[in-house]
């Protein structure tokens, strides 16, 4: 194939020969293959020189594969003058087995529920033009690594403990009727004194101090976080500017905005729960010593005054309504650009918001609606990598073949979009599934053209593999044989 070898080969500056013609095997045979993208089917599939054996060597190795998801963008998918987008995002893998490096659980969207399973936080490059995501660094979530408890353990240790916690229930159960008896104690002799258990003061505790919101507490999450973004600039090395860094609303909070402004240099785009406390600003008059009064009046998203009214659209009976003013959260410490989106049922009056925000407090609400939108690139990239590149499939448990599974979907994502750049031009509305159609009419073609004893002409091969591969595509187009 090709094709395939002259899309790899400016992986030469990262890879030696060897590793870069298993590649292009193991690439071929993706692309062509049906059913799950394993070990064992890749070697199915591939050509001469894919075996089974091979096959394993390569995913057991360590690779580079920062270093060659840039190469591939910057020569095959870059585009001078554009406008790029930082997005980040996180994606949990379900997982039956018991061993797989990293297994733990993880909150899926999808099941909406916490699952067994391991998860990938993935960097990607959005162009704002065209709105189209390349996803470009990608590292496995360790909650074992990422949580700042020193007792965090891997599930194997949690297991072991949890069978100790077995053998010790009876104790334990004593120990708490004891605590309980003396916790009662307490609360008789406390009545006895005038007070009332489990009340406090109303107020702050004395003694306690001004906290600086500024100071955060950096966890595992942030520094993973701050450590790939990191990396992206480095692989980038000034060939383009980067402003925003796009965040779904799991890393919609102080923390992460702090990380970002400070560490990075970036502004964060990202959003709150729909009921956050938010406050206007204070324009009134203060008084003449003390501290100055900030926080305003709460919002209402139900009565939002109008003089922050910035657009009104309306479809089909919904009414769209967007807002934008600086307001402050106490949790935050600076004031944010804050965007509430409110559609209204006219014919129900039933109202739905959405609440965004950014620290760059120029951006203007539909420049800011516009890149939050295009946070979602990133999600049909972990779609396409899931259901056509194997990111669901792999039965590897250790460390590096897991980490090569996966970041072999996560490439194919660009690969595939390289590809289909080619074909748009005579089919406009190719996809994921058109290409693999060619690819796997091709290999039918090919086997068959073997064992004639004569080979066609080559404008019939093509039209043949034209034929055979619009059989299994959803856009296809009728051959014709041109006569030589």
């Amino acid at each position: 194939m090709i094709e395939i070898i002259a899309l790899l080969h400016c992986l030469s500056q990262c890879l030696d020969q060897t590793t870069t013609r298993q590649m292009e095997k193991i690439i071929g045979a993706v692309l062509t293959m049906t059913g799950r993208v394993t070990m064992l089917g890749i070697s199915r599939w591939a050509d001469k020189g894919g075996s089974y054996r091979t096959v394993q060597r390569w995913f057991n190795k360590v690779l580079p594969w920062a270093q060659m998801s840039w190469l591939f963008f910057r020569t095959h998918l870059y585009r001078p003058g554009e406008v790029y987008l930082v997005v980040g995002d996180e994606s949990v893998i379900s997982k039956a087995g018991k061993k797989t490096f990293g297994l733990d659980r993880f909150f899926s969207s999808i099941a909406n529920k916490p699952i067994p399973g391991v998860s990938f936080f993935t960097l990607a490059l959005v162009s704002v033009s065209d709105g189209v995501s390349h996803p470009l660094l990608t590292e496995q979530v360790v909650k074992s690594a990422r949580s700042d408890d020193p007792t965090a353990s891997t599930p194997a240790v949690t297991k072991k403990r949890n069978s100790k916690k077995k053998a010790t229930v009876k104790s334990s159960t004593t120990k708490k009727k004891a605590a309980a008896k003396s916790s009662a104690t307490k609360k008789k002799a406390k009545s006895k004194h005038g007070g009332k258990a489990g009340t406090r003061k109303a107020g702050r505790p004395k003694g306690s101090k001004n906290k600086d919101k500024r100071q955060v507490e950096w966890n595992g999450e942030l520094r993973m976080m701050e450590r790939l973004v990191k990396q992206l600039f480095t692989l980038i090395g000034g060939l383009f500017p980067l402003t925003y860094l796009v965040l779904d609303g799991h890393f919609g909070n102080n923390n992460v905005c702090q990380m970002v402004q400070q560490s990075l240099g970036l502004h964060l785009i990202s959003k709150l729960r729909s009921d956050s406390a938010l406050y206007f600003e204070y324009v009134g008059e203060q008084k003449k010593s003390g501290p100055r009064r900030r926080y305003g009046d709460k919002i209402d998203y139900r009565a939002i005054p109008d003089s922050y009214l910035m657009e009104t659209m309306q479809d089909k009976g919904i009414r769209s309504d967007v807002y934008q003013a600086r307001m402050l959260h106490e949790c935050f410490a600076d004031p944010i650009n804050v965007v509430i989106l409110v559609k209204t049922n006219l014919e129900s009056g039933a109202r739905a918001h959405a609440v965004l925000f950014s620290s760059d407090p120029k951006l203007t609400h539909d420049t800011l609606i516009q890149y939050y939108r295009l946070r979602f690139q990133i999600e049909f990239n972990f779609r396409d990598a899931k259901q056509f590149w194997g990111m669901e499939d792999f039965m590897v448990i250790k460390e590096t073949p897991v980490t090569n599974a996966v970041n072999l979907s996560i490439f194919m994502v660009n690969v595939s979009r390289r590809l289909l750049a080619d074909v748009h031009g005579a089919q406009p509305d190719a996809g994921v599934l058109d290409l693999k159609a060619f690819f796997l009419g091709r290999k039918y073609v090919q086997a068959t053209i073997k064992l004639l004893p004569e080979s066609p002409a080559p404008h019939i091969i093509a039209a043949i593999v034209r034929q055979v591969a619009s059989m299994g595509a959803i856009h296809s187009t009728q051959p014709t044989i041109i006569q030589p």
